[in-house]
């Protein structure tokens, strides 16, 4: 039964991907406020898709600490279902993606119509200045700045890997960076087909103020996650043994 449903719901994903970047595209074509409503239709779709095909939930935690502004907003990539929260959970967010997606037909071109960050991660040093160039002009324009600090989903027991550009992020900006924990992976691996019932949680953290070191902001940031989303992936891989 999990398969047929993982199966259904990857065709209902997809389609639906197709279905709102086509019907969409005269709407983003008009202005980056306008574009956003696309992604966020998707994002919704995927949701209800996920709720009632797949039979998963969402409880979103830590409401309070959801930024409103400028700020940034770091959060724990276990599976593809965490690229939808922005742009339900945040007002309007810029988010850091990697350059390949932003090079996919059609798909590339909303993604630069909503106004996101894309990083050539193979070029490094001109990459992170081009990366910090772009979110001080969203930044400006009163945007949360969302990233995965890992950079990439990641396998639920994986070590944490996470990279230096949220740091750089951190410093350049002098903006609150908001912690985000999730047990996503349980529901949605970050490899494979099979999609399982469950219930997703994300916990937003309290934000980490500007001025920290680099070192102290990184063993911070990196602390704040991934304890958070171990306790949150450990009672439910009880209940699933």
């Amino acid at each position: 039964m999990i398969l047929v449903r993982s199966l259904i719901f990857t065709i209902y994903y997809y389609a639906s991907l197709l279905l709102c970047a086509v019907l969409g595209a005269p709407q983003a074509a008009l202005s980056q406020r306008w574009a956003m409503a696309v992604p966020r239709a998707w994002a919704r779709m995927t949701l209800f898709g996920m709720r009632w095909i797949c039979g998963v939930k969402l409880v979103i935690e830590g409401r309070e600490h959801i930024p409103t502004g400028p700020s940034i907003v770091a959060m724990k990539h276990l599976s593809t279902l965490e690229t939808m929260f922005p742009f339900i959970m945040l007002k309007n967010p810029a988010i850091v993606i990697k350059q390949e997606l932003s090079d996919i037909p059609l798909f590339g071109w909303h993604t630069q119509r909503c106004g996101a960050i894309p990083v050539a991660r193979d070029t490094h040093a001109s990459a992170l200045r081009l990366m910090l160039r772009r979110a001080r002009d969203e930044i400006a324009k009163g945007r949360e700045i969302f990233i995965f600090p890992e950079g990439t989903r990641q396998e639920i027991d994986a070590p944490p890997d996470y990279k230096p550009g949220v740091a750089a992020l951190y410093r350049d900006l002098n903006v609150a960076v908001t912690p985000v924990a999730t047990n996503t992976g349980l529901v949605w691996p970050a490899r494979g087909l099979l999609r399982y019932p469950g219930t997703v949680i994300v916990r937003f953290l309290p934000p980490i103020a500007p001025g920290l070191s680099r070192a102290d902001f990184m063993r911070r940031l990196e602390d704040d996650i991934e304890t958070a989303s171990q306790a949150l992936l450990s009672p439910e891989r009880r209940r699933r043994a």
